[in-house]
């Protein structure tokens, strides 16, 4: 049986590059408000700050990375991005104070911002526009694959250690320098050195980015300022009653959501409009913040966060593939490292504004829940009305 044309030498790779990185980050992501607020004695806001100020350093970076991957090389950049993502968590694994925690989280997360766009340029080289869904459904796949495995290992690290988080969290160590180490297995079409001596490309670069493409990116961006990080989801959770096995495992019921939607997402997004299936996911993280924001407890929990992974699994790959589809090759990277740039700076603004008023209303989370679930109701009407409009 041949492999599919899509399915090509990068694909592969870099699928199992963000496989094993995944599960290093999302082995440690669950403990993270637990290592600052319990082992640490951090306060609720300090994880809402933490990985505001994480997606913020990844939100500049993804710009920059992006704007220049594609003059001076994509390879190059996605294996140091990876290389910092490993130094931060051995940063975040040896802290004893938690600023040591938000300085190692900071750096792993310019290591994401560093690799994103190139790395996503590099997936979509040489692949057909009709089948870009495919690609980036299947790359997010592999990468939230790794992000059920991670927890996973979690899991079973605490059940053997008596809850020793440290220990988890050291352990997320070893995939995260794999994943480094398979870098070098990627193959660049364009490295920077053929950019710099084309004309042709160089002009490319310099053209602004088309109309369609600055409509896709201002509505998506514009979403993304109710998208608060996940750690406070995970903080809910906690809050409510789960001890930390549970937090992982209603962590790991998210991930296998993600992980099995996101590939028919993709390969849908093929054939219907991206904006429909992405309204798909609107519904999904309606359901799921509001869900939240109402229980106090129980296996409702459960299905809440296997909804809300819906989100993801509808939004992720679909959206880098609609905004790949909307410009030339030459200038993927560019596009994706400000789509990315600015999403990462809306994810900022939202764990900003989220974590100060957790405490608020009735409190434990319960007003930032629902004024994100409600707000992302009403974009999904605005997505199923207008969405095809964009682009």
């Amino acid at each position: 049986m041949s492999r599919p044309n899509w399915l090509t030498r990068n694909v592969v790779v870099l699928s199992l590059v963000s496989l094993t990185q995944d599960a290093a980050s999302e082995l440690l992501y669950p403990l993270l408000p637990l290592l600052l607020t319990v082992v640490l004695g951090a306060p609720a806001v300090i994880v809402g700050v933490t990985e505001g100020l994480a997606e913020g350093a990844a939100a500049l970076t993804k710009y920059l990375s992006g704007k220049y991957s594609d003059r001076v090389g994509r390879k190059p950049l996605v294996t140091s991005g990876y290389g910092l993502a490993a130094l931060g968590k051995v940063a975040v694994a040896a802290a004893t104070v938690w600023p040591v925690v938000v300085v190692g989280r900071v750096v792993d997360r310019l290591g994401k911002g560093i690799r994103g766009a190139p790395r996503d340029a590099l997936l979509a080289e040489g692949v057909e526009h009709r089948s870009l869904g495919r690609v980036f459904g299947f790359h997010r796949a592999a990468d939230t694959l790794g992000a059920v495995i991670g927890p996973l290992i979690a899991l079973a690290i605490l059940a053997a250690t008596d809850n020793n988080i440290r220990l988890a969290i050291w352990i997320a160590v070893i995939p995260a320098l794999l994943s480094v180490a398979l870098t070098f297995l990627t193959k660049e079409d364009q490295p920077g050195e053929a950019v710099r001596a084309s004309p042709r490309l160089q002009q490319a670069v310099r053209s602004p980015l088309p109309a369609p493409y600055r409509r896709v990116v201002v509505a998506l961006a514009l979403i993304a300022l109710v998208n608060f990080p996940d750690a406070l989801v995970l903080l809910r959770v906690s809050e409510i009653g789960f001890s930390a096995a549970g937090v992982t495992a209603a962590y790991v019921v998210f991930n296998l959501v993600y992980t099995l939607v996101s590939y028919p997402a993709g390969a849908l997004s093929d054939r219907w409009p991206r904006s429909r299936v992405y309204a798909a996911g609107l519904a999904c993280f309606a359901v799921g913040y509001i869900g939240l924001g109402l229980v106090d407890g129980g296996w409702v929990v459960f299905v809440l966060m296997a909804v809300y992974g819906g989100f993801n699994g509808f939004t992720d790959g679909v959206g880098k593939a609609w905004i790949s589809g909307l410009v030339p090759p030459e200038v993927r990277g560019h596009a994706q490292g400000v789509f990315q740039g600015l999403s990462g700076g809306a994810v900022l603004a939202a764990g900003l504004w989220a974590g100060l008023l957790w405490e608020s209303g009735p409190g434990n989370g319960v007003l930032p829940l629902l004024v994100s679930g409600v707000a992302a109701a009403l974009a999904c009407g605005w997505m199923l009305t207008y969405g095809r409009r964009l682009a």
